[in-house]
This record gives structure tokens, C-alpha cells and sequence, in this order.
């Protein structure tokens, strides 16, 4: 019996030291793993969102510029045809050359913002894989700018419109 109890307690013992120790040791393990994986998930979960933003903010420029690119784009081809038959004011030719550059100058400025916005996505590790559908944007911004420079400006619009298409396309799949 004086045996018994001795093994037991060298059982006990030898229990507690491997058993009771490991066990503590693997369980801080695991939960500064588990820390390390959600801090890890919570940084890519914000680098989408703010690239996600980004490209709100680019859909709702556009939106906004094409919105406004229809009426001015329809008045200066009224004006351009009333150039053309002689019926235009010195007063509204000089207005119309004014709206022209100011599309021209916010055509090259939604390029440039779309330049960024890719620029963005290419440099950043999260938002890599999106890059690709992104990719395009702004060289359609650039078709745009030039059909504008040629005075296509409801073209310029539509081309446009491919571009915000695409934008949107990039927000649905980085909502997946």
C-alpha cells in the first residue's frame, strides 16, 4: 500500500509538471495566434474599406461631371450649329470657347484622379487583386479627355460612362 501511494504521487506529480504545463503554454500560444490572425483580418478588412471608398468618391465625381457634361455638352453644340449658320452672339461664342476649356480642364482633372486611384490600388498589398479590374480606368478618362479635345463631347460622355461602369464593377466584387 506504502507502493500504491508512492507511484500515485510520483504519478500525480509527473501529471501535473507535463499535463497541467503544456497546457497552459499551448493555450497562450493559441490565443495570441488567434490575436495576431484577427489583427491580420482586421487591417485587410480596413484597407479594403478605405479602397472601397476611394472609388465611391471617383463614382460620384463622375456621376456628378456627367450629369452636368449633358446640358452644357448639348448647349455647346447649339451653339457651335448657330456658329456655323452665323446666328451666334460674339458674347455666347467667347462663353461657349469658356465651357469648352472648363470641360477640357475637368476632363484632365477626373484622368488625374483616376490615375491616383489606380496608382493606389497598385501599391497596395490589399487592394492588389482588385488592381486588375481597376486597371483601364483612367485610360479611358484619357479617351475621354481626347474625344473632348476634338470637340466630341457627347462621345467624351459616353466613353465616360464606360469608365463608371467599371468603377462599379471594382466596388461590387470588393463588397464579396
Amino acid at each position: 500500500m506504502y507502493r500504491l501511494s508512492i507511484i500515485a504521487a510520483i504519478c500525480l506529480l509527473l501529471f501535473s509538471i507535463t499535463g497541467a504545463g503544456q497546457t497552459r503554454s499551448r493555450t497562450t500560444k493559441r490565443t495570441a495566434n488567434a490575436k495576431t490572425s484577427t489583427s491580420v483580418a482586421e487591417q485587410a478588412n480596413a484597407i479594403r474599406t478605405e479602397g472601397a471608398s476611394r472609388v465611391a468618391i471617383q463614382i460620384k465625381n463622375l456621376t456628378a461631371f456627367l450629369y452636368l457634361l449633358g446640358g452644357v455638352a448639348k448647349g455647346m453644340q447649339e451653339l457651335d450649329a448657330a456658329a456655323k449658320s452665323g446666328n451666334a452672339s460674339p458674347a455666347a461664342m467667347q462663353q461657349n470657347e469658356q465651357n469648352k476649356t472648363t470641360v477640357k480642364t475637368s476632363l484632365r482633372n477626373v484622368r488625374e484622379g483616376l490615375d491616383a486611384l489606380e496608382i493606389y490600388f497598385r501599391a497596395t498589398p490589399g487592394l492588389q487583386s482588385y488592381y486588375l479590374k481597376l486597371a483601364g480606368s483612367a485610360s479611358g478618362a484619357a479617351d475621354a479627355e481626347a474625344q473632348a479635345a476634338g470637340g466630341r463631347f457627347d462621345q467624351s460622355g459616353r466613353t465616360l460612362l464606360g469608365v463608371v461602369n467599371r468603377l462599379t464593377d471594382v466596388l461590387l466584387i470588393m463588397q464579396r
